[in-house]
């Protein structure tokens, strides 16, 4: 049975390469976040919001921006990634952000959490932060884009006009007819 939206046979190679790219880029975020660091002494837990990225702009410009781009890229794949798992076109862009960014901060809050028990690991509350608006941000640049670029190559390839977006049951049920209007006999 056909997943209602889902797009025939370049949705399944989507969803399927969006699956692998998701696991591989998650277990290599895992591998490096949880590694366990030989340090003579750790700093304490950052649970002050905003605080850690003072500390960061104190120590000067390229060390704050490399800082805080290291932030926004960690998770910033998952941006790209969650919506390719799930291979649909004709969702809402709001709706689609939500989810990303709402799943995104989830991930971001356990590897946190996982690195309290890691030694030479410490919380800090601005990585889920700053991961979590990696997310929105790789989301809001690439996703929209790239949906929009895949419904006007899969509306060619349908021969249907480009700026009409067609509805899942309307996919799966085929186009209601069209009958030309008649003019009235006189």
């Amino acid at each position: 049975m056909q997943r209602q939206g889902s797009g025939g046979n370049a949705a399944v190679v989507v969803r399927v390469i969006g699956s692998v790219l998701l696991v591989a880029h998650l277990l290599l975020v895992a591998w490096g976040g949880l590694l366990p660091r030989d340090v003579a002494w750790v700093t304490a837990p950052n649970t002050v919001p905003l605080a850690g990225l003072r500390a960061d702009l104190a120590l000067g410009p390229a060390e704050a921006a490399r800082l805080i781009a290291e932030g926004l890229l960690l998770l910033a794949p998952l941006g790209v990634l969650l919506p390719m798992c799930e291979g649909r076109l004709d969702v809402s862009g709001w709706g689609s952000l939500i989810r990303t960014t709402a799943a995104g901060a989830l991930v971001s809050l356990a590897l946190e959490l996982l690195q309290t028990a890691v030694p030479g690991q410490v919380v800090d509350v601005d990585s889920v932060l700053l991961n979590t608006l990696g997310v929105a941000l790789a989301h809001v640049l690439v996703v929209p884009v790239a949906r929009r670029r895949m419904r006007r190559r899969q509306a060619s390839r349908e021969g249907r006009p480009q700026g009409r977006v067609v509805t899942g049951n309307e996919r799966a049920q085929g186009r209601t007819p069209r009958i030309p209007r008649v003019p009235i006999a006189r």
